[in-house]
């Protein structure tokens, strides 16, 4: 065998050895999750934890269903607010704004997008939560959670639909705008059908990411058990309550917080899901 195809062998082996370790993590971990749920939900079943119901772990009640509907609705007013906002923001960079002042938009967008989840929390604790409490208080509630989730998961969902837009062949665009289409027919005939499975991609990403967030929705959702029935109710997710809890949590109670892992585990697996629906066909 010649040196070269030997040593496309041996990166072939590490990729594949890569992959597999992967594959092992996620299994372990999941290992882990079940292994730790499981005298909980041995001793109190799946349905105690997915009815109405309330947590009071000192009473041996473990409802989680206050905990998800608040988390998807936090998870479900940030996309509202971001989606149109990051998809037009990649639109305006590729179409209708100057190369180098797109350029500098981008190079803001990374930097946001790097910016810790905490800063962003402590700057809605002290500006959103006022603001929203001079509106309706109690200012700490679903709608400031949406907003600041918005704002964090907007620079992530923007560039990644950029890249998309960006990755549309250079001759599908100009073959639409020799057919005297504008830059919005350009772009609704010939961009948005290549470019729709990357887009909607980028929208699934925001969605893991508005999901697994946990500091910045401890400081500004409130932390109220409660199923919303207002955008300025307060709320507590389940990354929140794994997160305030689990110092302190013995036996079941424990327990019962590997549950809130296992349902957010779901949760992204149905986001990964969808994501392989929306997959070009050719992939």
């Amino acid at each position: 065998m010649s040196p070269s195809l030997k040593s496309e062998a041996r990166w072939i082996l590490v990729l594949r050895s890569s992959a597999v370790c992967s594959a092992l993590l996620l299994l372990l971990i999941l290992a882990f999750l079940c292994k730790e749920s499981w005298p909980v939900l041995r001793e109190k079943g799946l349905s105690a934890f997915i009815y109405p119901g309330a947590w009071s772990p000192r009473e041996g009640e473990y409802s989680l269903l206050a905990m998800l509907m608040g988390t998807l609705s936090v998870t479900a007013g940030a996309l509202l607010i971001a989606t149109p906002l990051g998809l037009l923001t990649a639109l305006c960079c590729n179409y209708y704004m100057p190369p180098r002042l797109a350029s500098y938009l981008k190079r803001m967008l990374e930097i946001l997008s790097g910016i810790p989840s905490v800063v962003y929390g402590f700057w809605g604790l002290t500006e959103i939560v006022p603001l929203v409490n001079r509106i309706h208080p109690p200012g700490a509630s679903l709608l400031t959670g949406s907003i600041v989730l918005a704002i964090m998961v907007l620079p992530t969902l923007a560039l990644m639909a950029d890249a998309s837009i960006v990755s549309v062949p250079t001759q599908a665009v100009k073959g639409a705008a020799a057919l005297g289409l504008d830059t919005w027919g350009v772009f609704r005939s010939a961009v948005w059908p290549a470019a729709r499975p990357g887009l909607m991609g980028a929208v699934l990403l925001a969605t893991g990411r508005a999901l697994g967030e946990t500091m910045a929705v401890i400081m500004i959702c409130g932390n109220i058990v409660q199923v919303p029935t207002s955008i300025f109710d307060p709320v507590r997710t389940l990354t929140a309550n794994i997160a305030l809890e689990m110092a302190y949590a013995m036996n079941f109670h424990r327990s019962a917080l590997f549950v809130s892992g296992l349902l957010l585990a779901f949760c992204i697996a149905i986001i990964v899901s969808l994501a392989s629906l929306v997959r070009p066909r050719h992939a």
